[in-house]
């Protein structure tokens, strides 16, 4: 059974209190700056995870008479917060980082921060493997957003302990701040990944290529399965998505001489053999007669 992105959310914010207090453990007894900043990143998991809680449960309320569209966007708040986050957490971390260089500690009790940062890498692997499938299922980017977060920190571990193992033999105290900076700046890529995701989702970015192949092949099946589908014509088509939802409008040309309540019940077998196929779409459809074009569209191919 597929968990709701609410749940997982939860499971989310659970998850990153754990790992504060074992890479913050591990950091407090090795004295790594490595893995206190894996700890301030664990800090952001958190943030983000509560505040993408808060986002979903907006986005899950119904349509409104002021949002007759439905809350959908509250995601990519969810994604574009998640992203600032990051960023701010990756400067922090440079600061200190900086700090630490220039006056190297030694490391100390390796062997238990090592096995708490593992641990805490582990919790995160399988949470983010969880997010993933979930985001699919449910077309979330709260929960994906979530997800590669995750996976960040993840990789962010393996490369802070291989930093801690390699300053271990080689006795390099300057190579954990160092590390600690790659890890920053890796951070700052990840961050800024998810707030562009999030911004082309407010200004309504089309639908993805798969999506949009799926929209015109149900089109043409659509039109070879019916015994007059060679004088239906289907173009203007754009499309968006909003969270969840995703919106598709076109035009539908038909026969001049066909009556409207024909072509009406043609047009309702469209829209649900596209909702069909495409999980979540909310299609509109015009009727047009084919020998006519949409005035909005002459306007636009003159617009200067």
């Amino acid at each position: 059974m597929t968990l709701t992105p609410k749940t997982l959310l939860r499971v989310s914010v659970a998850v990153a209190l754990i790992t504060i207090l074992l890479k913050g453990w591990a950091g407090y007894l090795t004295n790594s700056m490595g893995l206190i900043s894996d700890a301030m990143e664990s800090c952001v998991n958190l943030a983000s995870a509560m505040f993408a809680l808060a986002m979903v449960t907006i986005a899950e309320r119904p349509a409104d008479e002021d949002h007759p569209y439905g809350h959908h966007k509250a995601e990519y708040f969810s994604s574009g917060f998640e992203g600032l986050l990051i960023v701010a957490a990756a400067v922090a971390i440079l600061w200190v980082s900086v700090l630490r260089l220039l006056s190297p500690q030694p490391l100390e009790q390796l062997g238990w921060g090592l096995a708490l940062s593992v641990i805490s890498s582990g919790f995160n692997a399988a949470l983010a493997f969880v997010l993933f499938r979930a985001a699919r299922a449910h077309r979330s980017i709260a929960l994906e957003a979530d997800g590669r977060h995750l996976m960040t920190d993840v990789w962010t571990s393996v490369g802070v302990l291989v930093g801690i193992v390699a300053v271990h033999f080689s006795g390099w105290l300057w190579l954990d701040p160092l590390i600690a900076i790659g890890v920053a700046l890796n951070i700052v890529r990840e961050g800024f990944k998810l707030v562009w995701r999030s911004s082309q989702g407010l200004m309504d970015e089309a639908l993805d290529a798969e999506t949009l192949a799926t929209v015109r092949a149900t089109l043409d099946a659509f039109a070879a399965n019916h015994a007059e589908g060679d004088r239906l014509r289907f173009d203007d088509m754009v499309t968006r998505g909003a969270g969840q939802r995703r919106f598709a409008d076109l035009h539908m040309h038909v026969p001049g001489d066909w009556t409207l309540q024909r072509a009406a019940n043609l047009r309702d077998e469209l829209e649900q053999a596209l909702m069909d196929a495409v999980p979540g779409l909310r299609v509109t459809i015009q009727l047009l007669p084919l020998t006519m074009e949409a005035r909005a569209t002459r306007l636009e191919d003159h617009h200067p």
